[in-house]
């Protein structure tokens, strides 16, 4: 059994939106395969930004008490999933916060060292975008800015 975060970063709380559909369908197939799953929506959740440093060097013990479960669970899984809109041609500020608060140090990377050193290692992801532009446009013309920084700049240096 997998252990699955499925994080779904459409900012209105509404529910009626294409990436809320996305994330329901994904955790019910998993879960009917026999896999266990976390479902955390960012639009519902209460949490502030980081706005200084040393609001980020604070680490695990910075984080929001309305995050820790969430935290909690994206270490302990196997496999996350982030499903969300492209907004002006990147994530929602919404779930850029939500990560900023997730990923800190100490959970996602050790700075103990100097440069960072991956904590997350071993970990699977899957990054699922929705926009009003065919995928071409979006590789050839943006260059998929969002999904690459994504992939390279907080995923792929946390280990996953």
């Amino acid at each position: 059994m997998t252990k699955i975060v499925v994080i779904q970063g459409h900012p209105d709380p509404s529910g009626k939106h294409l990436c809320r559909a996305l994330a329901d369908a994904y955790v019910e197939g998993a879960r009917s395969a026999g896999h266990q799953v976390g479902y955390f929506d960012t639009a519902r959740l209460d949490f502030p930004l980081l706005r200084t440093q040393d609001d980020w060097q604070q680490g695990i013990a910075g984080t929001p008490e309305s995050l820790k479960d969430v935290q909690a669970a994206c270490v302990g899984a196997d496999h996350l999933v982030l499903i969300y809109p492209l907004w002006m041609g990147t994530m929602p500020a919404v779930l850029k916060g939500f990560i900023e608060q997730i990923f800190r140090p100490g959970v996602a990377l050790s700075y103990a060292e100097g440069f960072p050193k991956p904590l997350l290692k071993g970990k699977s992801a899957r990054i699922v975008i929705t926009m009003g532009m065919p995928a071409l446009a979006y590789r050839w013309y943006f260059l998929a800015h969002s999904l690459r920084s994504l992939e390279r700049n907080v995923l792929g240096i946390a280990g996953v």
